[in-house]
């Protein structure tokens, strides 16, 4: 059984509708995916219409921002972006809805003032990059970047991120109101929903040797209720994924293997190209009391 469990869509900042992706990924001889797009649960009634129609089993999901402020092995305090992985919460819970919403909302107000910094150097305007959003979807980066090109200043998505958003750059601003990891962590758990840390030490924050690795910080996580850990993803480094399995051993916790799809012109990473163990997502959806998967008996 082939499993993806980090998908996008144009609900967020995918490049292909939930129909589209799922022909893909039917194609491509995928059993299952969770759709997880940023922020939003907008994208799950047209998901499970496409699983239905595939044939493909849905597990509906989340991928939510966060921002962490720990102190690291090192004695020095680091702020860092993290995304937590959602499987299967309540999707009308009060608490997790209304801090989603607050979530979108801080986004808007975070691109706005990355749009007016690069405007000081590039032609784009706010109106550029709603015109890269479909309607009612989820805003981030990939938006001003597909502004970008659109506007002829560069050819692909990757180069912008590349060249404007590297590390101390002008035109980067981070995500301030968006909750911490434990707040979101307490968010899904009391919605019956299943957290799993997406891509740790992938990107934003991985130190240069081991020793350094925030493992206190994580092992907080786990305190709070964190699941598990996206162990196997295009952008985890060989290097790290021994340290992360010694750390879900330890814990016992659940190891996913996902993709990170955002569209074949989203980002390089191809539908299944890293999977989840079935046995693993047997764990999620025992665990779960939110929601239900659509379409899938294992």
């Amino acid at each position: 059984m082939k499993i993806d469990l980090h998908v996008h869509t144009d609900a967020s900042d995918g490049t292909e509708p939930v129909s589209v992706v799922f022909d893909r990924a039917k194609d491509l001889g995928l059993d299952v995916l969770a759709i997880t797009d940023h922020d939003t649960v907008s994208h799950w009634a047209a998901s499970a219409e496409a699983s239905e129609r595939t044939g493909l089993g849905l597990v509906p999901g989340i991928e939510i921002t966060t921002r962490a402020v720990f102190t690291g092995e090192d004695g020095h305090t680091h702020k860092v972006g993290m995304h937590m992985l959602a499987y299967l919460p309540d999707p009308t819970n009060v608490a997790l809805v209304k801090r989603l919403d607050e979530t979108v909302n801080s986004r808007i107000i975070r691109l706005q003032e990355i749009t007016d910094r690069i405007a000081k150097d590039y032609s784009l305007t706010w109106q550029d990059v709603l015109d890269q959003v479909q309607v009612g979807a989820t805003l981030g980066r990939p938006s001003v970047a597909d502004a970008l090109v659109a506007n002829g200043h560069f050819v692909e998505r990757g180069e912008v991120f590349e060249k404007l958003w590297f590390k101390g750059s002008p035109y980067y601003v981070p995500n301030r109101e968006v909750p911490d990891p434990r707040e979101a962590i307490e968010l899904i758990n009391a919605a019956g929903g299943v957290a799993v840390l997406a891509h740790p030490l992938a990107r934003g924050y991985k130190p240069a040797h081991e020793n350094d690795y925030p493992q206190a910080h994580f092992e907080s996580l786990i305190e709070a209720g964190l699941a598990g850990f996206e162990v196997y993803h295009p952008e985890i480094g060989a290097d790290v994924q021994p340290w992360l399995l010694d750390l879900t051993t330890r814990h016992d916790l659940i190891v996913t293997g996902s993709s990170d799809y955002h569209g074949v012109t989203g980002k390089p990473n191809e539908l299944g190209q890293c999977t989840t163990a079935p046995e693993m997502l047997e764990r999620i959806i025992d665990q779960a009391t939110g929601s239900k998967p659509v379409n899938l008996e294992l």
